[in-house]
């Protein structure tokens, strides 16, 4: 993050959040959470670009990045109420959520839960279809039988409990998609070697309100095209998600 940004931590629920703030006074909020197995630090190349239209505060979920971890938030449905713990904590009414990643199912579980809550979301691969549209490590490590290896002390081995509870929950995930009127925007990469195309339009097909971006990049499209999926971004909260311009758009 650029040395003008607050980057710190806060207590929520307990836990000492890591977070990064872009600070000053704004009409719009941008809240966004970190991707797995990287950090909020992800969200530096797009930085710039978003804090000249909104406030940014960035994320690092529990259990994520540097955030402290507590077993029972390690779920979709357990972290989406806690996603509405930090926009209480931080005073934020009317947001835009900006969840990529293992964030997906936890924005969508929030917006489902707490209608009215989310101003709208951005959201993109990570897995939220039912059955599971999901392929290399993500798909050996929630298809792997619990051998003792999700028990172990290793900080990106116990994060493994969050992927891990999607056949869980991601078919009564599937169930509110049609329920959810909150503008969606979905951005996924066409050569995603561990979360298909195929995930992403199973959330545009049934979520009443949203579109789909399928950009040129592979998993990291955040980071792979930075102005890209910035400009996608921007252009939401400017004033797209209003607008019910729905629609699927490949770049």
């Amino acid at each position: 993050m650029s040395s003008e940004v607050k980057v710190g931590y806060r207590a929520v629920d307990g836990l000492q959040i890591r977070y990064a703030d872009s600070d000053g006074p704004a009409s719009q909020h941008l809240v966004l959470t970190s991707p797995w197995p990287e950090s909020l630090y992800a969200f530096d190349p797009i930085w710039p670009r978003l804090s000249g239209i909104a406030r940014l505060l960035a994320i690092d979920l529990p259990g994520f990045g540097r955030s402290e971890r507590r077993t029972d938030l390690l779920s979709p449905m357990a972290m989406s109420g806690f996603l509405v713990q930090i926009l209480e904590e931080w005073d934020i009414a009317d947001p835009h959520l900006v969840c990529p990643g293992v964030g997906t199912p936890a924005g969508l579980f929030a917006a489902a839960r707490h209608p009215g809550r989310i101003r709208s979301l951005v959201i993109g691969g990570g897995a939220a279809a039912w059955p599971l549209q999901v392929d290399g490590a993500l798909k050996e490590m929630i298809d792997a039988p619990d051998t003792g290896v999700v028990r172990s002390q290793d900080r990106f081995a116990e994060a493994a409990r969050y992927v891990r509870s999607y056949p869980e929950q991601l078919p009564l995930l599937a169930g509110l998609l049609p329920q959810i009127f909150t503008p969606v925007q979905i951005i996924t990469g066409r050569n995603d070697p561990i979360m298909p195309v195929a995930d992403a339009e199973f959330l545009y097909a049934r979520l009443p309100n949203s579109r789909l971006d399928v950009l040129g990049t592979g998993h990291l499209a955040w980071e792979e095209a930075p102005g890209e999926y910035g400009a996608i971004i921007a252009a939401w909260v400017n004033g797209g998600y209003l607008t019910g311009n729905t629609g699927m758009n490949l770049m």
